[in-house]
């Protein structure tokens, strides 16, 4: 799934190729994946774009006229940028494109989505807070206010594990399941611990740890085209999806941990004392 630092390096992308660009063309392929009908998609056509923008992990071109065109990448979706938009005829329900954005240089995008389970939306609004899942967002770990004091105050009196905490778009906007592995093997933690359980010298390793985290992958992500951004994420990563490997700290193996849809890596030299974490949701530590 495309998460912060990934969303961040395509609105930067975007931003430099679309800004003043008139939309000539936009085309729904996939109807579910629409979420708005009033505006109606076509109402972005012959509209500009101002500028581009990243709420979390969805991206919003605001357009001239007051509109926003916002879309969520969701677990299986990416944006195909052509600087020559195909003349191909899309043929809904047989192509994993959901959407074809085209605009008057002959440039444009395709948002596409792998898989069986379609969960990428798209939206067409006037204001960005009429988009449901913005609406419900939480600070952004890279603002200017988002500083040691504020995460500790997100994480006060939460009896939650900080594994699921970092991922709740609600507390933190645009953190998942990657970043979050990254975040707290950085600042040498279990992913049970619980948030309110942390004390002072654990709260300022986890702010080191996520600004830092998050500001390096910001950075590899910049400048690169939507192509290459998925291995240049694989590359940055020191844990996640590396289950087997060596931890790159201290050589231990990493390991994971299995859910009905999903799985989290980790080192138990650097996180979690050495013990091994049991392959099921509601575990303790092995014994």
């Amino acid at each position: 799934m495309p998460e912060m630092p990934e969303v961040e390096g395509l609105v930067r992308y975007l931003r430099e190729r679309t800004s003043g660009r008139a939309v000539v063309k936009a085309q729904v392929a996939a109807i579910a994946a629409l979420k708005t009908y009033d505006p109606p998609i076509d109402a972005i056509v012959g509209a500009r774009v101002r500028d581009a923008q990243r709420h979390g992990k969805f991206v919003d071109l605001e357009l001239e006229g007051g509109l926003h065109l916002v879309f969520h990448l969701a677990k299986a979706g990416w944006l195909r940028w052509h600087e020559t938009l195909p003349a191909t005829v899309i043929k809904p329900g047989r192509s994993p494109i959901a959407l074809r954005i085209g605009f008057d240089d002959g440039s444009g995008f395709d948002l596409t989505e792998a898989g069986t389970k379609k969960s990428l939306a798209v939206y067409v609004v006037r204001a960005i807070g009429d988009v449901p899942g913005i609406a419900r967002l939480g600070p952004d770990p890279l603002g200017d206010g988002f500083d040691r004091d504020a995460l500790a105050e997100l994480l006060r009196g939460r009896r939650t594990q900080i594994k699921g905490l970092l991922r709740d778009q609600s507390v933190i906007a645009g953190i998942g399941n990657a970043y979050s592995d990254e975040i707290l093997h950085a600042a040498r933690m279990s992913p049970y611990a619980l948030a309110a359980n942390l004390d002072d010298a654990e709260v300022d390793r986890l702010y080191d740890a996520l600004r830092a985290t998050l500001a390096d992958a910001v950075a590899t992500a910049s400048g690169k085209p939507p192509a290459d951004l998925k291995d240049a994420k694989r590359r940055g990563m020191a844990v996640h999806a590396r289950s087997g490997e060596a931890c790159p700290v201290c050589g231990d193996t990493i390991r994971s941990v299995f859910f009905a849809d999903t799985d989290f890596q980790y080192c138990p030299t650097c996180q979690t004392g050495g013990k091994v974490l049991a392959d099921r949701r509601l575990s303790r530590l092995l014994k």
